[in-house]
């Protein structure tokens, strides 16, 4: 094992969060795109498995809409959160886990406060032993999650960029192939998703670099929001609206949490 638990859990939540921002850049500033309509003759794993199945998807469901690629986008965006919803949930309660055991785990802190290496190992040893008591995964309640549904998300990112026929298609005032000429997309995607990080941000205190990336991203969505075609807006604003909701139905009691660390 490593010297230091906290450590590796330290650094392996800092490198996914830029990691996380990376793979944000990239998508939103459309690197890949040059890679023309996807098609089931499409080369690479990743056009193959995820990107060419999630456009099928939207095809097929907007058939069902009475050819509403826009409805069609609304609905898959859905399905796919709550695909990933118990992986959320599931993160959720190791983050509120973590939270009850933390005057455990500054206790052992104090009693393990030398800087030797019989300390820290002892402090190490205890607190495995305390997240196994517990049934904690101290990696699980940081981004693993989100590590895991990128690639998903960025699929279908892609799907909707590089469907033909769904950028030949309109929506309410605005045609999916084309920037919102009115920007009410673009600034409802923004708000969507401040609103939706402060209300996950509210409920699950972040670090300096989360707060970084929540701060930008917001910005980030508008600006690319403006220039790029209004399919991708539709699909942050719905995407944003699921992601409050869920933050919100998934919220944890704070002030039930202090009581039972009370307890403790």
């Amino acid at each position: 094992m490593g010297k230091n638990l906290q450590l590796l859990t330290s650094k392996y939540r800092k490198g996914s969060l830029f990691l996380v921002l990376i793979i944000t850049l990239v998508s939103l500033t459309g690197c890949g795109m040059n890679a023309g309509p996807i098609t089931v003759d499409s080369p690479g794993v990743f056009n193959h498995y995820l990107v060419y199945p999630f456009s099928w998807l939207l095809l097929k469901t907007a058939v069902v809409f009475g050819n509403s690629f826009g409805f069609s986008i609304i609905a898959v965006t859905i399905l796919i959160r709550f695909m990933l919803l118990p992986l959320m949930i599931k993160q959720s309660k190791n983050m509120k886990a973590m939270r009850l055991i933390q005057p455990k785990l500054n206790e052992l802190k104090e009693k393990y406060s030398g800087k030797d290496e019989k300390n820290q190992r002892k402090l190490q040893e205890e607190t495995m032993m305390l997240f196994k008591a517990e049934g904690v995964n101290p990696i699980g309640s940081g981004c693993l999650p989100l590590l895991i549904q990128m690639p998903i998300m960025l699929a279908f990112y892609y799907a909707i960029m590089r469907t033909e026929e769904l950028a030949r298609h309109s929506f309410l005032w605005f045609d999916l192939g084309a920037p919102d000429p009115l920007y009410i997309l673009p600034m409802l995607a923004a708000i969507t998703t401040f609103i939706q990080l402060k209300v996950t941000a509210a409920q699950n205190p972040v670090n300096t670099q989360m707060a970084i990336v929540n701060n930008i991203m917001p910005a980030m969505i508008l600006v690319f929001a403006i220039s790029l075609p209004s399919a991708l807006s539709l699909y942050w604003v719905i995407g944003g609206i699921f992601g409050i909701a869920q933050a919100y139905f998934l919220n944890i009691d704070r002030s039930q949490i202090k009581q039972e660390t009370a307890n403790s």
